[in-house]
C-alpha cells in the first residue's frame, strides 16, 4: 500500500489561456532582440555608436611601458679636451684675470698607488678663466696616477675627491693675476718682468698659472717640447712641493731634468722631463 502522503501532487493541467500567454511573451522577446540589433547596427554604420570601454590591461611588473613618442635623449657629457702632441702652445688670447672665485670639480676618483700615506686632493678652476673644472681634474688625476709620478715609489697614495669633501690640499688653475695674488699671500713672488709668470705652491695649495697652462714656457717651446708634456711637468712639480720636495739642480748635462728643477725658467743644462721617476727609480738632482 502506498501512502498518499509520499506521492507528489500532480501538476495542474495547462489551459488554452496559459498557452496563449507563453506564446505572446516569447514573440515579444524576439521582437525586442531583433529591433535592438537593428538599432546598434545602424549606429555603428553611421559612426555614432559609443564603443564599449576597453578592459584595463595591467602589465607585469617587469614590462617596460611603451612611450607614445620617442623622447629626445639628454646630451652626453663633453669629453675632456686633449692637446695633440704636436701642439706647443694653444692659440688665442688667455684671460689675464678672473673673478677670484673658483669652481670645484665634483668627481671622485679611486685611490692612486698601493702603499704609503693617503693624501686626498681637490681640484678647482677660477671662474672667468674659460676652463672646465672636470676636464682639469681629469688631467691632474691622470698625471698623478701615472706610475712615473709620485705614487710609483710606494711612499704616498693620492685620491681625487669632490669639492665639498675634506682634502689635504687643492690643485688650483688660476689666471695670472689671481695666481700672483694667491702666491704672494703664501710668501712667494712668481713675477718675471713685472707680471706673474710661474706657478707656485703655498700651504695646502698647488697653484697653476693659466698663462703657463695654455702657453707653456720658453725652455719647452724653444726645445719643441709638447704642451702636454709641460702640463704633466707643472702638475708634478707643484704637487711635489706639497709633498715636501724642494728645488733641485741638473745631475748630468744633457740628461733628463729632475721634476723639481725649475724647468719653467731654466733646464740648467738638462733636457725637459715631466716625471719624478725614470726607469722605475726616482730621478734626483743636487738639492738647491
Amino acid at each position: 500500500m502506498i501512502d498518499e502522503a509520499t506521492v507528489p501532487p500532480a501538476s495542474p493541467p495547462t489551459t488554452g489561456r496559459d498557452r496563449w500567454r507563453t506564446w505572446w511573451l516569447v514573440a515579444f522577446a524576439l521582437v525586442v532582440l531583433v529591433a535592438g540589433g537593428f538599432v546598434v547596427g545602424r549606429r555603428i554604420e553611421q559612426g555614432g555608436a559609443t564603443p564599449a570601454a576597453a578592459p584595463t590591461v595591467v602589465a607585469p611588473a617587469s614590462s617596460a611601458p611603451v612611450p607614445e613618442s620617442t623622447p629626445t635623449p639628454s646630451p652626453s657629457p663633453a669629453p675632456a679636451r686633449t692637446v695633440d702632441r704636436s701642439v706647443l702652445q694653444l692659440p688665442g688670447a688667455v684671460p689675464v684675470r678672473g673673478s677670484g672665485q673658483f669652481s670645484y670639480a665634483t668627481s671622485r676618483g679611486p685611490v692612486l698607488g698601493s702603499k704609503g700615506e693617503l693624501r686626498r686632493f681637490r681640484v678647482a678652476v677660477e671662474k672667468g678663466s674659460n676652463e672646465n673644472a672636470e676636464e682639469f681634474a681629469t688631467q691632474v688625476a691622470n698625471t698623478l696616477g701615472d706610475p712615473r709620478s709620485w705614487i710609483g715609489g710606494g711612499q704616498v697614495r693620492l685620491q681625487l675627491v669632490g669639492g665639498s669633501e675634506a682634502a689635504d690640499f687643492t690643485v688650483y688653475l688660476a689666471t695670472r693675476d689671481t695666481t700672483g695674488k694667491m702666491c704672494l699671500r703664501g710668501g712667494t713672488n712668481v713675477s718675471v718682468g713685472g707680471r706673474p709668470y710661474t706657478s707656485c705652491r703655498t700651504t695646502g695649495k698647488a697653484i697653476i698659472n693659466l698663462d703657463r697652462w695654455r702657453r707653456s714656457a720658453t725652455p719647452f717651446v724653444s726645445g719643441k717640447v709638447p704642451l702636454s708634456t709641460y702640463r704633466q711637468y707643472v702638475i708634478n712639480h707643484e704637487v711635489g712641493h706639497e709633498l715636501g720636495h724642494r728645488h733641485e739642480g741638473c745631475p748630468r748635462a744633457g740628461g733628463p731634468a729632475p721634476v723639481m728643477v725649475q724647468q719653467t725658467l731654466t733646464l740648467r743644462g738638462c733636457k725637459a722631463y715631466a716625471w719624478p721617476r725614470l726607469d722605475g727609480k726616482m730621478l734626483r738632482g743636487p738639492r738647491l
